[in-house]
């Protein structure tokens, strides 16, 4: 369920989906497991902000202060003016609700500001679900739900692209959806039912994208097609509802391959579309932007800049002045040698100014952003862009980490609080030191967080660099001293010596930590590493041995490849890894120089399996299965015992004991009946309580989670687009 390659960004090829659409009257009621007394909890978010790929934003045109924003993979979001801060609209869909945390696309209805609608679907696989139409008469506050019989496709290829979904202005009880593989859907009771748009002209395609875009121009609709070959045409539009026709002059030729995002100026009645030669955000090389006067049917480029040479890029975001005619700001995308960049006419287009030259960027609220250098890029991935209908100076734009704006056109800062959408992969809580919380991330790497409600002060983790972590460890009796493994430019493995302030690269790696850096281990007094190399594509390696802090390291033969290495919490002698594919426990006694198979015939074929360590304790093991549920190990892996309290396990960590308890509090993502949630127990896992509840799920949480070995009940749990959550007694 998570997105393959080095980075959560990976995006999958396109298959086709049947068209017919189930209703639904709104999401089903989640129960409280049986025979449990769920306390009370606060749930609030580990600040880091954005981190990811904001697909789309829009002002609503009628309300002042008013905004939405979707992410790929993290849901959407409501701009609170007052609070100046962005509100979460989506974190009650829960684990079989997944698939339905990438947006692909939002509408408003101009004249019913408390109306708002989400078309939801993060993948258009074979395996993944199908995607589905809420619909809020309050702000998102509450919704109904509407399950398709097609597939969305919000983190794949073509996902910063225009919105896909539209109120028909002329009656709004109609509403539009454009989907990537089965044609233009319609619905005349305000996304309740849908069925097929008759006379749409778009031919679906079991790999295209289908309908880029839906925009109103007046009482006219307009709808751009992804699947043109750049010769034969690629936008509709339709005057009653029904008669759809290729509109007559449009652009053809590879800078006008797609269409990307389209704005209507209603003042000079003239309608801006941009263009590349691919949907993007990665892959464009060509592209341009072109006005329609939709009274004459003239059609006139307005290209700020052409590409060309080794300047190559796409056009992606366009929004209109709502104030002042003529006044456009259009962006570049996947500008990867000029940088991208935000252009803005004051004339309809005869002339273009770009703002990155005179951009001002203060990044200090999230310091990351500078991703190690002295000072942040202006942006890349820009495809979500809009000007405020009520402030002209006041411009947002998206980018691959996070949500600039400006009220001046000078100086610009991430106007991001209250957003996060990190796919988060590691955890720690340190039992001592500075930060409560150390995390390892997809694209930004590792972040110390010296605070749970600001964003880290030293940005990601450098020297060097990663995109995305693979691994993160900390000695057990020797806190200060913790290692991180990821994907990078400048080295793959790294260690550090004050808790994970500051860091040095090791001295070595072998040739194999380039393209497959996997997870590490320390053991508990920090003299032995083990580092265990797996490629994205699945591809399992021998694991590495250090004993001189990545000075040499020597191949392991008996460790099982792939294996993830987990070291003994007391005995620095000890290190376990649980084969998945045989379902064998190994173990080595001799610092991870051999090791040894134990306890076998356990469940096996599935390389999410997960085995964590009781801290404090030798030979203490936990085996979270999934839906083969949790075993125990008391005596260091040579027998697993299955716990009767627990269905299902996906992910398993431990925080300070209750007063009074001998034991470590356990912290589950799992089911101890029917439904998966959020659990904790006191007493060794002979009974559990659910500490989440029903507007707090986060879609896939089955990652990682730990307790706060500090704070009895505080809990953090890895989300997969929403960044990391943590709970505490309230």
């Amino acid at each position: 369920m998570r997105a393959s390659g080095p980075s959560r960004r990976a995006v999958l090829s396109a298959t086709a989906a049947a068209a017919a659409v189930t209703v639904v009257p709104a999401f089903p009621a989640v129960a409280v497991a049986a025979g449990s007394a769920a306390p009370s909890y606060r749930w609030r978010q580990v600040v880091i902000g954005g981190t990811g790929f904001v697909t789309g934003v829009l002002f609503h045109p009628s309300v002042r202060g008013l905004a939405y924003a979707r992410t790929d993979i993290g849901g959407a979001y409501r701009w609170d003016d007052r609070s100046a801060r962005w509100i979460p609209l989506n974190d009650d869909l829960g684990w079989d609700d997944w698939n339905l945390l990438g947006v692909e696309a939002m509408a408003v209805d101009p004249a019913h500001p408390d109306r708002v609608y989400l078309a939801l679907g993060t993948y258009a696989q074979p395996w993944a679900g199908n995607g589905a139409v809420l619909r809020s008469e309050n702000r998102g506050a509450t919704w109904a739900r509407t399950d398709l019989a097609v597939k969305l496709g919000g983190n794949e290829d073509g996902r910063g692209t225009g919105e896909r979904l539209l109120v028909d202005p002329r009656d709004s009880d109609t509403l539009w959806l454009g989907t990537r593989h089965d044609g233009l859907l319609k619905s005349t009771d305000r996304g309740a039912t849908w069925a097929a748009a008759s006379g749409f002209p778009g031919t679906p395609s079991g790999s295209g994208q289908g309908v880029t875009l839906l925009v109103a121009a007046g009482r006219v609709l307009y709808a751009g097609w992804g699947d043109s070959d750049g010769t034969s045409a690629n936008l509709y539009r339709t005057s009653d509802g029904t008669t759809w026709e290729a509109v007559p002059g449009q652009p053809s030729g590879t800078n006008a391959k797609v269409p990307i995002r389209a704005a209507y100026d209603c003042h000079t009645r003239e309608l801006y579309v941009t263009y590349a030669d691919a949907p993007g955000p990665n892959g464009q090389s060509d592209g341009s932007v072109h006005k329609l006067a939709v009274a004459s049917g003239t059609w006139t480029e307005v290209t700020p800049v052409k590409p060309g040479g080794s300047d190559t890029f796409g056009y992606g975001g366009v929004s209109v002045d709502a104030r002042r005619p003529g006044t456009v700001v259009v962006s570049t995308n996947n500008r990867w040698s000029a940088v991208d960049t935000l252009y803005r006419t004051t004339n309809g287009g005869r002339t273009w100014t770009s703002l990155k030259d005179s951009a001002v960027l203060d990044v200090s609220e999230t310091p990351f952003l500078t991703f190690g250098a002295d000072a942040p890029k202006f942006g890349w991935w820009i495809q979500a862009l809009a000007v405020d209908p009520y402030d002209s100076r006041h411009i947002v734009y998206g980018t691959g980490a996070t949500l600039y704006g400006t009220r001046d056109l000078e100086h610009w800062a991430p106007q991001i609080r209250g957003l996060e959408e990190t796919s988060v992969r590691q955890l720690i809580s340190p039992p001592t030191g500075e930060a409560h919380l150390l995390s390892g991330l997809g694209d930004i790497g590792v972040m110390y967080h010296e605070r749970l409600t600001a964003s880290p002060s030293r940005g990601m983790a450098s020297n060097p660099v990663f995109g995305t972590a693979t691994g993160l460890a900390q000695a057990a009796a020797k806190p200060s001293y913790v290692v991180r493994t990821g994907f990078g430019d400048h080295g793959n493995g790294a260690f550090s010596r004050d808790g994970g302030r500051t860091w040095a690269p090791f001295a070595t790696q072998p040739d194999l930590a380039k393209d497959a850096p996997g997870p590490i281990a320390v053991n508990s007094d920090g003299s032995v590493l083990l580092w265990t190399f797996v490629h994205w594509d699945g591809t399992k390696y021998p694991a590495h041995r250090s004993t001189d802090n990545g000075a040499t390291w020597a191949e392991i033969p008996s460790f099982p490849k792939g294996a993830t290495p987990v070291a003994d919490p007391a005995d620095p002698a000890r290190f376990y890894a649980y084969d998945t594919d045989t379902g064998t426990l190994y173990a080595s006694t001799d610092s991870g120089l051999t090791f040894t198979a134990r306890a076998s015939g356990l469940p096996s074929g599935d390389t999410q399996f997960e085995l964590v360590a009781a801290p404090g304790r030798t030979g203490d093991l936990w085996l979270s299965a999934k839906a083969n549920g949790l075993r125990r190990s008391t005596d260091g892996g040579a027998s697993f015992t299955e716990v009767a309290t627990c269905s299902a396990s996906h992910t398993l960590g431990f925080g300070r004991a209750a007063e009074g308890a001998g034991y470590p509090a356990l912290y589950m993502v799992g089911s101890t009946g029917t439904i998966t949630a959020v659990y904790r127990s006191d007493d060794e896992a002979a009974s559990w309580v659910r500490i989440n509840d029903d507007r707090h799920q986060w879609g896939w949480t089955g990652e990682t989670i730990t307790g706060d070995p500090r704070v009895y009940g505080r809990v953090y749990i890895a989300t997969n687009g929403r960044g990391i959550q943590y709970g505490e007694p309230a």
